[in-house]
């Protein structure tokens, strides 16, 4: 499957970006999905997470209640809608697909070995 990502640009903070996530050449709905950013000098970190489904969406803390993940498997395309942006959550953002069981555990969910294919970032910037 390929992945591209798009959506990002400059908000002040308390603003809202929606990224959306394009998927081709496969079954879209047989990959677990997820968001991961890097900030620069930082580690590429988890943001969130959905099963094939749709059924289940996970978070990482610090976005919980702020970020929603959710996905349209009809036209092969993730979102991630972003309310009440922070100027921490600045980075690029990647969208990502997973071949394994996301659900299965937090840690497959959150390590990046876990995903197979990767879009190629969007970034994001939030002024304070």
């Amino acid at each position: 499957v390929q992945l591209q990502a798009s959506g990002g640009g400059l908000v002040q903070a308390g603003g809202s970006l929606r990224l959306s996530c394009a998927a081709s050449g496969g079954t879209f709905s047989r990959y677990g999905m997820a968001w991961f950013r890097q900030a620069p000098g930082k580690e590429r970190e988890y943001v969130a997470a959905i099963q094939g489904s749709g059924a289940n969406t996970y978070y990482q803390s610090t976005v919980k209640g702020r970020f929603t993940i959710s996905r349209d498997n009809a036209k092969n395309m993730m979102y991630l809608q972003m309310d009440n942006l922070k100027p921490e959550d600045t980075a690029v953002y990647y969208c990502a697909a997973s071949e394994r069981q996301i659900a299965l555990s937090l840690r497959i969910r959150t390590t990046p070995n876990s995903y197979n294919a990767w879009g190629q970032g969007t970034q994001v910037t939030v002024s304070s």
